[in-house]
């Protein structure tokens, strides 16, 4: 085959041989794969997430060649979101003024805790799940889930938070729904000099960041599992292993430095301020 079509021997079998830089990609490759399989739920990992999470193995390489290598594969997803806002404003209560302006930032932990509410369709009915956002590393401090959505989940939530965290006299934002107008959850606040902040009426970016997380959690989760198939009693303990084990302390949290999960680089700078 080498004499009909005029090429040399040697030559042939340098062909056979991969490149260098083909070598380098096909390392990377196999290193991709081990992070996506690390965890089921790093299926959901674009290139700038495998790219941190290379990082955190001290593998140093760009966004592009990392999304060059995932798209050849296939590696890349794409899923759509379903947004569907369910809290109601309570016209009638006192609002609290907006003191978070879309300014997501703190310095340091328990300085802005946000809030808010999603449910899932289950097989038994609508479950309702009401979570809070510490926005210094992202983490979700406080968790509660019931089927209904009345004050006492939020409070519930509230309460799980602050004890989890042993914290108080933070600002807390939450939209401006019944649940978090009531005389009841405005109680619990006060009692641990929390100052509340409210989004503007029909403002979803006023809360942006707590929507988003919901958004991540249907979007890597559940909107990958058929939720109205199963009992809220198991779809409680997908929810809670979801939010409290993988997105807390494995997933990469590309709003923190190097990626770090939430919890993970909470640990990391107070040992470092220790």
């Amino acid at each position: 085959m080498c004499k009909v079509l005029a090429v040399s021997e040697s030559g042939y079998y340098r062909s056979l041989k991969p490149t260098p830089k083909r070598e380098r990609q096909e390392r990377l490759l196999v290193k991709i794969k081990e992070i996506i399989e690390e965890y089921e739920d790093n299926s959901n990992y674009g290139a700038q997430r495998i790219r941190l999470a290379l990082a955190q193995k001290e593998i140093v390489t760009s966004y592009s060649t990392v999304y060059r290598i995932m798209k050849k594969h296939g590696l890349l997803k794409k899923v759509r979101r379903h947004p569907n806002g369910i809290t109601r404003e309570d016209a009638a209560a006192q609002k609290s003024e907006n003191l978070i302006q879309r300014d997501f930032s703190a310095s340091a932990p328990n300085q802005k805790w946000l809030s808010d509410i999603t449910e899932v369709p289950c097989l038994d009915g609508k479950l309702y799940v009401s979570a809070v956002l510490d926005c210094f590393n992202g983490e979700i401090v406080g968790l509660a889930m019931d089927d209904n959505m009345r004050k006492e989940l939020c409070i519930q939530a509230f309460e799980n938070a602050c004890r989890a965290r042993n914290a108080r006299g933070m600002i807390y934002h939450s939209d401006r729904g019944s649940q978090f107008t009531s005389h009841a959850f405005r109680a619990c606040l006060a009692k641990r000099d929390v100052v509340q902040s409210m989004s503007g009426t029909g403002r979803c970016y006023d809360n942006a960041r707590m929507e988003s997380f919901f958004a991540t959690l249907k979007k890597e989760k559940l909107y990958k599992i058929k939720t109205e198939q199963y009992p809220m009693a198991y779809m409680k303990s997908i929810i809670f292993r979801y939010i409290m084990v993988y997105y807390n302390r494995q997933r990469v949290y590309t709003s923190n430095p190097g990626g770090w999960p939430p919890a993970i680089y909470r640990e990391r700078m107070l040992s470092q301020a220790a």
